[in-house]
């Protein structure tokens, strides 16, 4: 048994366990201290490993074959058959994992940060106890603790839906073969990112989504024009329907989905489950030492500071906003905290992007937020497609869509449906988190020709005096 004392101790290396030991290793060289982050797989945790990063790669294979077959509108020619190997699109994906993997490792290693490995439980308020693959123990302490232990994917019971060809998210990034036919359980960002991916690689895929829109958390119009986009691609949703049973039939899932209409029959290959995760809150010692939870959550304050004062808790566990760069942000002002500093949360402004083609994103209030909210609102709409530089580029769809206090002009919420959203998104958050209001987005030049200039656009249909706008 080893035994370990640092200043600051992290339990959980995802986004924000990792950020938050390279920026406690930061502070520690400055003020004198030292920092240790425990972790049970793999650096980087889900986002890097099974979630945001692995499936982006996958994401832009899958853009870059439709780009290639459909070459011929931008008057490129290709001779022969048009193909792909999945094999070498998993391993270039592997690759990239291993690379960022790897450099969380050497990032670790500049920042004085010493890594453990193994699955940590809390003992008392300052002892993390640490249990290695090989069964042996060993004891960490800490004067100060951040828990940022993450989620994992939700599994849900439906009878008869279990066995071969049951996927979960994890599953699909390591997914071995593309197959003929997909039904994807849940209309989220988890969702309709595999949506698009196997659909633009040739599966027939049908998603079923409990809520009456997919992408729920989105501005209804906004993942409206996501929706049309997805279904003119081939992706089929069926909303306001559950998967109420399913039975193998030969090689096949026989799927009984409850929609408005009647059930409905769906045969497919596999079955995709994507409708959520849950926090990794239990078997880590949180009942030990007397943690108070918030249902099923850690309760934190704005400092992120649990009940008991030098444990504090990030990311995922603490039902807050389940986003990687939200627990990065997170893990940054603990870790801070930790050494004094008395930093809040601002979660004003979180940027919100679901990265099918086109890309879905949204920022602040939707109209529907805001209106329940009691705001009178002005709204500001445009369609990027018109843009020149839209054309140019062969963007065909589109909608960007802005909401401001009519009586001050603050900019409440912002919402995009087109290629780039994710980039186009950012001045949306910073004007947001700067309490700009229309004049002062009005009144700021934007370059020619862009697709941000769609958010130009929008602002000015706002203000009452869009430009380019019949």
């Amino acid at each position: 048994m080893a035994n370990y004392e640092a200043d600051v101790v992290v339990l959980g290396a995802g986004p924000g366990g990792y950020v938050a030991a390279i920026r406690a290793g930061q502070l520690a060289k400055e003020h004198g201290g030292s920092v240790i982050c425990i972790e049970r797989e793999y650096l980087g945790g889900t986002c890097l490993n099974w979630g945001c990063i692995p499936s982006k790669a996958m994401i832009a294979h899958a853009e870059r074959y439709q780009h290639v077959l459909h070459a011929k509108e931008m008057g490129i020619l290709i001779e022969g058959a048009i193909d792909y190997d999945f094999n070498q699109m998993q391993a270039r994906k592997d690759k990239i994992v291993q690379t960022l993997r790897g450099g969380i490792g050497m990032l670790f290693k500049k920042n004085g940060v010493q890594s453990v490995e193994g699955t940590g439980k809390l003992i008392d308020p300052h002892t993390i106890e640490v249990t290695k693959a090989d069964g042996s123990k060993d004891i960490v302490r800490g004067k100060n603790i951040i828990l940022a232990t993450g989620s994992s994917v939700m599994k849900i019971n439906i009878p008869g839906l279990e066995g071969e060809n049951v996927w979960t998210s994890d599953d699909a990034v390591n997914a071995p073969f593309v197959p003929d036919s997909m039904l994807i359980l849940g209309a989220g960002a988890v969702g309709v990112e595999f949506s698009f991916v196997f659909n633009a690689l040739g599966s027939h895929v049908t998603v079923v989504e409990l809520m009456p829109q997919i992408l729920p958390t989105m501005d209804e119009e906004v993942a409206k024009e996501a929706e049309r986009a997805l279904s003119r691609q081939g992706v089929q949703f069926i909303t306001s329907s559950t998967l109420k049973s399913a039975e193998r039939v030969g090689d096949l899932w026989r799927c009984h989905v409850e929609t408005p209409k009647g059930m409905q029959q769906i045969d497919v290959q596999v079955v995709l489950i994507g409708v959520g995760r849950k926090p990794n809150v239990d078997g880590i010692g949180l009942e030990t030492v007397g943690i108070q939870m918030n249902k099923r959550y850690v309760a934190v304050d704005e400092y992120l500071r649990t009940n008991i004062p030098h444990i504090y808790a990030i990311g995922d566990i603490t039902g807050i906003a389940p986003l990687a760069h939200v627990a990065s942000a997170q893990g940054i002002v603990a870790a801070e905290n930790c050494f004094g500093a008395n930093r809040a949360m601002d979660y004003r402004a979180i940027p919100n992007v679901v990265y099918t083609v086109p890309e879905v994103a949204g920022v602040g209030l939707t109209e529907q937020q805001a209106r329940e909210q009691g705001y009178e609102v002005k709204i500001g709409k445009f369609s990027p497609r018109i843009l020149g530089r839209a054309m140019a580029a062969g963007v065909k769809e589109g909608l960007v869509k802005v909401v401001a206090d009519a009586k001050y002009g603050q900019i409440l919420g912002v919402h995009i449906c087109c290629e780039h959203a994710s980039d186009l998104l950012q001045e949306a958050v910073l004007a947001i988190k700067l309490e700009a209001t229309l004049d002062e987005l009005v009144d700021t030049i934007h370059p020619h020709p862009t697709l941000v200039e769609s958010l130009m656009e929008a602002f000015h249909d706002a203000a009452g005096h869009c430009i380019h706008k019949a």
